[in-house]
């Protein structure tokens, strides 16, 4: 009989391997489908379906297959394109936290922002935003320095 631990981990196993080969599977499917390919097969398929209307007298059928497909395509793209903007959201926030990391005098305080508050947010925005309000009046300060000289 299996442990209760290794049931819990052979079920996280297989919802990783699930998790993985989703992200296999859009990372390929936002690849072809973001090709010039499929969108020329997009138009073939529109200018076939267009064509096709004269012979089915423009019917309420000829037209719901054209909105039907479209609805379950658009359907499926969504899951599809959130998903690979997920990850590229995540691995550029990861890139941004390790420059952050780096750079000697950069506020560590910024890792991770996007785990904030939008309460915490805005105060760190109205905080940016003084800060260049004053380099930009220290600017034109001295930018009329220069010209009196």
């Amino acid at each position: 009989m299996p442990s209760n631990n290794s049931a819990k981990s052979e079920e996280r196993d297989f919802f990783c391997r699930v998790r993985d080969r989703f992200r296999h599977f859009a990372h390929r499917s936002a690849e072809v489908l973001g090709s010039a390919w499929a969108f020329i097969g997009a138009i073939f398929i529109i200018a076939v379906w267009g064509l096709t209307g004269p012979a089915f007298y423009f019917s309420d059928t000829w037209q719901l297959i054209i909105n039907t497909g479209t609805t379950i395509v658009t359907f499926l793209m969504v899951f599809l394109i959130q998903n690979t903007q997920n990850r590229d959201a995540k691995a550029m926030h990861l890139k941004l936290d390790e420059l952050i990391r780096a750079i000697q005098g950069a506020r560590n305080r910024l890792v991770d922002l996007e785990k904030l508050s939008d309460d915490e947010l805005k105060r760190l925005e109205e905080q940016f935003t003084r800060v260049r309000n004053k380099a930009a009046q220290r600017e034109s300060e001295m930018d009329a320095v220069e010209d009196e000289d």
